[in-house]
């Protein structure tokens, strides 16, 4: 059983740490947009921006609906981040037991 899960749980941390990177990418990303950095007109960067925001918004949108208004200030990447960090350290505490 060892031969499948340990190389399985290595393949999710490594998804996990992935997608950290992504969601950290968006938060960049709507920032320089919101700075007028990057122009969203340009098709490289909207599609580059359309692209991460189909992949983290299912995510994160649960998590806005869950958190209380703030202004301008949007937290949910930061709790989607400190989630997806519990949860990696879950599956190397696994990792240690097997």
């Amino acid at each position: 059983m060892d031969v499948i899960l340990i190389p399985f749980l290595q393949l999710v941390l490594a998804v996990i740490n992935i997608y950290v990177w992504i969601v950290v990418a968006g938060v960049v990303l709507r920032w320089l947009t919101a700075f007028n950095v990057s122009n969203t007109s340009n098709r490289f960067v909207y599609m580059i921006g359309d692209f991460i925001y189909r992949i983290t918004e299912p995510l994160l949108r649960p998590i806005r609906n869950i958190l209380p208004d703030m202004g301008n200030i949007d937290l949910s990447a930061v709790a989607l981040i400190l989630m997806l960090w519990f949860t990696e350290s879950i599956l190397i505490q696994i990792m240690m037991k097997v």
